[in-house]
């Protein structure tokens, strides 16, 4: 009997310590936050994870009661940004927004990386999908994307585009084209899209890939030339403008998505309070009418259809950037 009332002890202290634990969880989640949250974004200002991000953190702010900071911090392919957050402390009040290049490209392409998308990291959601576009500079002597293919190909090696940088959705992008119409253009890598669109305008690069909330509007004011869309229908804001697929590549999709994520570690209630902040926001009216404006489809997915989603996409752009050879420059 002794001996079962020693083992009994240690068990029932356990329980009172789980116990005295369950209320101090419950407080944290309601007090949660408690100031100002950080949203770093990987890119420079003027892309489509800019739009995104401050659109969202806008509606987050006023459902949070605190005040969701946008941090833009380009450069490296995103690394910096997704770096710093992947070391942050694992409290809530830093988060980064995901990307297909910093989640699903890099892992692939950049032999040493300083994060790992699966380990250093706890998904929130996946906010949107956007399709890609592609575009001339008005100088460019194509009008559509026929054009524009046979021109390409009557001089190899001499055209360019430009991208957000090595590893960005538009470079990728750009490059699966490549591979469907045997194109040989040269990439002209950016540190974002709206550096990008500066030479676009200029008459420096020949095309581009991008979001539309990087390009439509310079596009609607006759700058440049939007000439195809990746997805697999017309967009409603781009109605007659072909989808590649349409113009006889059968299969070809390629888009760009956006997530929000937190440090691995961070508390399960957290998480939880963000993720239906986040959905909060996607279903705002503001939020609701940029996203259409911008052509993307919102996902809303939670933290574990998101971390799946993220494994699937680093599986897919894998097979690309193997196949395309690419590597950071």
């Amino acid at each position: 009997m002794r001996k079962n009332r020693s083992f009994s002890q240690p068990l029932m202290c356990l329980l009172s310590s789980a116990l005295f634990l369950l209320p101090v969880a419950a407080a944290q989640a309601q007090t949660w936050p408690e100031r100002p949250i950080r949203l770093l974004v990987p890119y420079a200002p003027g892309g489509s994870s800019d739009v995104v991000a401050r659109a969202v953190a806008s509606e987050m702010s006023k459902d949070l009661g605190q005040q969701v900071v946008v941090e833009n911090k380009g450069g490296a392919q995103g690394m910096i940004a997704t770096t710093e957050v992947a070391r942050a402390k694992p409290d809530g009040y830093t988060l980064i927004l995901g990307h297909v290049g910093t989640l699903a490209v890099n892992p692939s392409m950049i032999p040493k990386l300083p994060y790992d998308p699966r380990r250093d990291f706890a998904p929130i959601t996946l906010l949107a999908k956007l399709p890609m576009v592609f575009a001339l500079g008005n100088s460019v002597d194509a009008a559509d994307f026929s054009s524009f293919v046979a021109l390409a190909k009557s001089k190899p090696g001499v055209m360019n585009y430009g991208s957000a940088g090595n590893g960005s959705a538009g470079h990728l992008a750009f490059e699966m084209l490549k591979m469907a119409t045997g194109i040989n253009v040269v990439h002209v890598p950016y540190k974002g899209t709206g550096a990008q669109l500066n030479d676009l305008l200029g008459g420096f690069i020949d095309a581009a890939a991008a979001g539309t909330p990087g390009l439509l509007p310079a596009a609607k004011a006759g700058k440049i030339k939007i000439i195809a869309v990746g997805s697999r229908k017309r967009l409603a804001v781009l109605p007659d403008i072909p989808t590649v697929e349409q113009e006889g590549y059968p299969g070809f999709e390629s888009s760009q998505w956006f997530g929000l994520l937190a440090p691995a570690g961070t508390p399960g209630s957290v998480v939880e309070r963000l993720h239906k902040s986040a959905l909060v926001a996607l279903k705002s009216t503001s939020v609701r009418q940029r996203m259409e404006y911008d052509a993307s489809e919102i996902s809303g997915a939670g933290p574990q259809q998101f971390a799946a989603f993220i494994n699937a996409e680093e599986h897919r752009w894998r097979q690309v950037v193997h196949s395309a050879r690419l590597s950071v420059q």
